[in-house]
């Protein structure tokens, strides 16, 4: 769950992490009038995506007259597609340098890692590409809850030793214990909140000290039981669902209760000579390997020309509906020229499967809507039950389910189904192969 910058500054500010003075949130451009303020000011766009700065989302006003007019501006603002509906108002600080600091954990290896960069205020994944020699690493093994002192002044050191000419050399041994400092509260932070992602970017280095000019904090969902206190403290009733940069498709299935992730770029742009395959697999693990297959027998046998559009998981036990919804989805997505589907019955039941998804092709049939090929094996759990519905169902109504081609056990591989479901589905559209 991802939280704003006015709420990490607040959890910031009882870390002892110096921040700008905050002077508060507005919702319209009328309350800035009755905010206490000093100038120069910051105006802040709070919406939960990156990049902020670059889409004009961040400015400063030297006076109210200006204040005034760019909060105007701001809130007519869309960044990424996200309307500005509030804005964090705090004091201008100075800038004699500017460096990053954040910590995180590899999902290679599960241990948290710190991270600092001298390269502050740009995005770190731009400072990874372009230089990434610039970016010192250390990895808390032990996974201790505050990070071991001689891994903190290591780490200031790299900062201090790289850090803008113009900063006094004289104050350098100050100015490290200070970066210690903060390191180690960032580390602390982290690791209280149980966080996913805890960053400060840019740290600026003023006449007055350092100051954490942004702040991101990123909690872990699966944590957040034991994070009362914490949310108490901020104001959050209840889990907030990040739609930040969640494409419509994504927030159509959170919706309706089941994950879904898209592959591709919601305004991305079709191939004509690819193939697109949508997938609906009967797990979050099988999920990932229908990914996995669909890439691996495009590239094997149809010269890369196989694109999977989707990651899906109808979890354990969908009901009729849900799963009805998960082919309706796809099937509403231009993208998708195919849909993979499988079910290994365990914990879910064929035969609710077979119901859900044949729901949704009769539906679609009678209403005249969008319709495409459906190739797909189900073993399991209710299959004769599934078996019987499917025969029924295909002599009631063979119009509407010409396209949906089930393969009923274990006779025939997965990876079998899925190519020759790419082929029929290539030759319809007349592709020599």
């Amino acid at each position: 769950m991802k939280l704003y910058e006015y709420e990490v500054k607040k959890i910031f500010d009882t870390m002892k992490i110096p921040i700008p003075k905050q002077y508060g949130v507005i919702h319209s451009a009328e309350e800035l009038d009755h905010v206490p303020m000093n100038f120069p000011l910051m105006l802040k766009s709070m919406v939960l995506v990156g990049g902020r700065g670059k889409a004009g989302g961040i400015k400063k006003a030297q006076s109210m007259a200006e204040a005034k007019s760019l909060v105007k501006t701001l809130f007519n603002l869309k960044i990424k597609g996200l309307p500005v509906e509030s804005i964090l108002l705090e004091e201008a600080v100075d800038d004699l340098g500017a460096c990053y600091i954040g910590t995180t954990m590899d999902p290679a290896t599960f241990n948290n890692v710190v991270m600092v960069s001298a390269s502050g205020g740009v995005d770190i994944e731009q400072v990874a590409r372009e230089k990434p020699e610039s970016i010192v690493k250390r990895e808390i093994v032990d996974n201790t809850k505050t990070l071991p002192k001689k891994i903190a002044q290591e780490l200031a050191s790299a900062l201090s030793n790289n850090l803008d000419k113009k900063i006094d050399t004289k104050k350098r041994n100050e100015l490290q214990d200070n970066l210690a400092d903060i390191i180690s509260k960032v580390y602390e932070t982290y690791q209280r909140c149980d966080a996913r992602l805890c960053e400060v970017n840019p740290l600026l280095l003023t006449s007055k000290g350092v100051i954490a000019a942004d702040a991101k904090l990123v909690l872990d969902d699966n944590a957040l039981f034991r994070q009362n206190d914490l949310l108490q403290m901020l104001g959050i009733s209840e889990k907030r669902h990040d739609v930040a940069e969640r494409t419509k498709n994504e927030l159509r299935a959170q919706a309706a209760g089941f994950p879904y992730i898209d592959l591709l770029p919601e305004n991305f742009k079709k191939d004509p000579k690819k193939l697109y395959v949508g997938l609906v697999p009967g797990g979050a693990g099988y999920g990932i390997f229908s990914i996995d297959e669909v890439a691996t027998i495009g590239k094997r046998f149809f010269h890369d020309r196989i694109v999977p559009v989707n990651f899906m998981d109808s979890g354990g036990g969908p009901t009729q509906n849900r799963v009805a919804e998960m082919f309706h989805l796809l099937m509403d997505y231009p993208a998708v020229d195919l849909i993979i589907t499988s079910r290994f019955g365990g914990i879910s039941s064929c035969d609710i499967f077979i119901r859900g998804l044949i729901k949704a092709v009769v539906e679609r049939h009678e209403k005249g809507l969008r319709m495409i090929p459906i190739y797909g094996r189900m073993v399991g759990t209710d299959l004769p039950s599934a078996r019987t519905f499917l025969e029924k169902e295909k002599h009631e109504h063979a119009d509407a389910l010409k396209d949906v081609h089930i393969v009923i056990g274990n006779q025939r591989i997965m990876a079998d189904v899925i190519r020759e479901g790419i082929q029929k589905t290539c030759e319809s559209k007349g592709w020599k192969l």
